[in-house]
């Protein structure tokens, strides 16, 4: 299924992945923080190309290491396979709460 509004560009991904989001209103511009970590944290290799392909590499993987503010313990290992050039240590979703319980959602 296409996502994405009119307006905007769309890419073919898994529409459960956005069970929460309208998105036929989604911007995927602008929701492209949501949607990578989305994706990095329930998605597949063949997810991940397609954000890849859509965003372009450098924007997800600077999107992953410095703009993402959250994602649990598996998603960042996950991530790490995905993109092996980062570091745990210098993602900000890790720093930000390394030490810091986090109640499930």
């Amino acid at each position: 299924m296409k996502t994405g509004n009119k307006n905007s560009r769309s890419f073919d991904l898994d529409p459960a992945f956005f069970w929460d989001y309208d998105l036929d209103a989604m911007d995927l511009d602008k929701a492209y923080k949501s949607i990578i970590g989305r994706i990095v944290e329930r998605g597949n290799q063949n997810d991940i190309d397609k954000i890849i392909e859509f965003y372009s590499y450098e924007k997800v993987v600077k999107a992953i290491r410095d703009e993402i503010h959250f994602l649990p313990n598996y998603a960042i290992d996950k991530a790490l396979e995905f993109f092996p050039e980062l570091k745990k240590e210098e993602m900000h979703c890790y720093i930000n709460r390394k030490d810091k319980p986090y109640h499930w959602i």
